[in-house]
């Protein structure tokens, strides 16, 4: 449940991130991507929060620890990456273009537009695509079950089939 709470939660994000063809670099996007990052940010530290206190109880109580424990850690942890690295390189583009906008007009300019924004759309391409990818990982370790050893059920006995018969 958790698992898939957090995938939820990174698809949110990923889904109010817009899309190729809805990507203008003006004041709108900003507001977007500010309300995204900080909602990564709290993610991220509740990734983080979570992964250390599962380690911590992991380590004190070595004994109660089990493979889905293990397991859930260890997919928060790997969670953490991606869902940091996702916006960081859309946030430089757009600042790169908010800068070009307060330069001087002039050819120079035109084309230092036109050869960041397609930087900035490709950044926010690849940060759905990793949020994504992050949530289907969350996803696919929530749903891997250890499946449990089983055995053939044995033979009855000879004093079962008699007190059955009685």
């Amino acid at each position: 449940m958790l698992l898939h709470d957090v995938a939820d939660r990174l698809n949110t994000v990923a889904d109010h991130l817009p899309l190729p063809d809805q990507i203008q670099p003006d004041p709108a996007l900003s507001e977007i991507l500010d309300d995204e990052v900080r909602h990564l940010a709290s993610l991220l530290t509740y990734l983080v929060g979570e992964s250390a206190f599962r380690h911590r109880a992991a380590a004190r109580y070595p004994t109660r620890v089990t493979a889905t424990h293990r397991r859930t850690t260890l997919a928060l942890a790997q969670a953490a990456e991606p869902t940091s690295a996702a916006l960081g390189s859309a946030v430089h583009h757009l600042g790169l273009l908010a800068d070009l906008t307060h330069q001087a007009p002039g050819p120079a300019r035109t084309r230092a537009i036109a050869s960041t924004y397609p930087g900035l759309v490709d950044r926010l391409g690849e940060s759905r695509t990793c949020l994504a990818r992050a949530a289907k990982q969350l996803r696919a370790a929530a749903d891997t079950r250890a499946t449990p050893a089983v055995t053939a059920p044995s033979p009855p006995t000879a004093s079962a089939t008699a007190s059955r018969t009685r």
